[in-house]
């Protein structure tokens, strides 16, 4: 039996491989699957860390039971036996475990096997993380987003997506997936012509092949990533908080659009939203039931040091050819609510409000509409800018200290200081957002600087032309370090090398 180049990666990213049955030699059945023993075919990951364990994300190639064990060293011995449940075709064969009762502030060993109703268990893989500490230590997390976008997706030639392996080799305590974690909207072909006559190569699945519409496609967007080995064995190592933005979807989508593209036979976003959502939280650890609305944003606390304010950007956002009146919203105001609740309620040193979109850059959709907050006029709040307003001036009217914006969405990085003395509303204090991406799609910006809330560059490192290759040098992550005992903060704006291009100290709220 054949199978072409791009069947075998189908089935490989599927986690099925069809081979013939012994009945063939015979010249009498069709082929059939032959599993021995149930597989874990795409990695482990952990995610959305506590005190006392974490969500931990598995996918089966047959319905199978999941088993997690943890310890304290990588012999596990003594370890704790904890019992999933099955995983079945409905969920696209994946899974997840919260697991807890395991001590705060240590690293954590797990081991994920899956057992079959007939008893056979598939050979286990291990991962690590850090449960959240109760005491103050020493914390570093990552953030970044844009993941397989504009055509450059695992290329053999680089092998794969390397700033995972770059990212991974840094020894992570947290991983905040800004959004874009795949690009439901960017079909890839197998080589890409760059403008200097280099050639880009991707491996493509079947799925990638074409925009994602039906569930199975977007599910497929999911796999797709987790065939490269780099990030395989980052999300093995690193516990992730993540959040979503546009190309989950469709490009700069909102709620109630209908799409003018002709590439798409489902032109309700609403519909295709829905199946995302869903793909989603099945491909991802995260548990939708821990979240407001069951949806996305939510608070991860990590110790006294550290809370991380995850919003969604994307589900409550009106038009964006609404985003010039006098009131808008790009969170809701629910969400809005919530938000400055939660930061009033939050006694951690530093806060971090992780959002999938930044705040003072101008992000145009077309000619006379925005895909973000700011709608590049420089007087007062307006549309969205209206809800940001109304949070900063909560957060200063509250005496709210330690709130650091961390954001990707734009394809490159930055920091940019905001100001109410350059600004025209002045009602808030200063602080600063840290913008780092793409992890590995094209490069663009810079974007322009809408001065609402007196925002200024203060570093910048954009390609000089868009749409760069990942191969151009202009990917990009950030970090932040917490010392445990002084409670600064320092946040580094790398390359996909690790090079630091950029280092910024923070000092701890008095």
């Amino acid at each position: 039996m054949y199978l072409s180049r791009r069947a075998l990666l189908r089935t490989t990213a599927l986690g099925l491989l069809a081979v013939p049955a012994a009945a063939c030699s015979n010249g009498g059945s069709a082929p059939a699957l032959v599993r021995e023993r149930p597989t874990l075919t795409h990695g482990v990951a952990a995610g959305d860390v506590r005190r006392d364990g974490a969500v931990i994300w598995a996918r089966s190639d047959r319905p199978a039971t999941l088993i997690v064990e943890t310890a304290g060293t990588d012999s596990f011995t003594n370890a704790t036996r904890h019992v999933g449940g099955l995983l079945t075709p409905d969920s696209d064969g994946t899974g997840r475990l919260r697991v807890t009762g395991l001590p705060s502030g240590e690293q954590v060993h797990y081991r994920v096997t899956l057992e079959g109703d007939d008893g056979a268990t598939s050979e286990p893989v291990t991962g690590v993380f850090r449960t959240a500490p109760s005491a103050p230590g020493d914390i570093r997390l990552q953030w970044s987003g844009d993941t397989a976008g504009q055509g450059y997706g695992i290329n053999p030639d680089i092998g794969g997506m390397p700033v995972f392996d770059t990212m991974a080799r840094r020894d992570p305590h947290l991983f905040l997936h800004s959004g874009d974690v795949v690009y439901s909207d960017g079909p890839l072909e197998e080589t890409v012509e760059l403008p200097d006559g280099r050639i880009w190569r991707n491996i493509v699945t079947e799925p990638k092949s074409a925009v994602a519409q039906t569930l199975d496609e977007f599910r497929g967007q999911y796999a797709y990533n987790l065939t490269d080995e780099n990030y395989r064995r980052f999300n093995s190592s690193v516990a992730q908080i993540v959040q979503w933005d546009d190309h989950e979807t469709v490009n700069n989508w909102y709620p109630g659009e209908i799409l003018d593209l002709d590439e798409y036979t489902e032109k309700n976003v609403d519909v295709l939203a829905e199946r995302a959502f869903r793909a989603f939280h099945e491909w991802l650890p995260i548990e939708p039931g821990e979240a407001v609305d069951g949806r996305i944003h939510r608070t991860i606390p990590y110790g006294p040091l550290l809370d991380v304010f995850v919003l969604d950007m994307r589900t409550y956002k009106d038009a964006n050819d609404a985003n010039v009146g006098p009131a808008g919203q790009v969170l809701g105001a629910a969400q809005t609510d919530w938000l400055i609740d939660e930061l009033t309620r939050s006694t951690a040193t530093w806060k971090i409000i992780a959002a999938d979109l930044p705040i003072g850059l101008v992000v145009p959709d077309g000619d006379t509409a925005f895909e973000g907050v700011a709608n590049g006029d420089p007087g007062m709040p307006s549309g969205r800018e209206s809800e940001i307003a109304r949070i900063l001036s909560a957060i200063k009217a509250r005496g709210i200290t330690g709130t650091v914006w961390l954001t990707a969405d734009v394809h490159y990085t930055a920091a940019h200081h905001y100001s109410p003395e350059r600004a025209a509303f002045t009602d808030f204090d200063e602080f600063w957002e840290f913008v780092s991406g793409p992890l590995h799609a094209g490069g663009f910006g810079p974007n322009d600087l809408d001065g609402t809330f007196g925002p200024e560059a203060v570093f910048v490192h954009a390609p000089p032309e868009a749409n760069l290759s990942p191969l151009d040098g202009y990917q990009h992550f950030g970090e932040v370090f917490i010392d445990g005992e002084t409670r600064q903060m320092r946040v580094d704006l790398l390359d996909s090398t690790g090079a630091t291009l950029f280092s910024q100290v923070l000092d701890p709220p008095a």
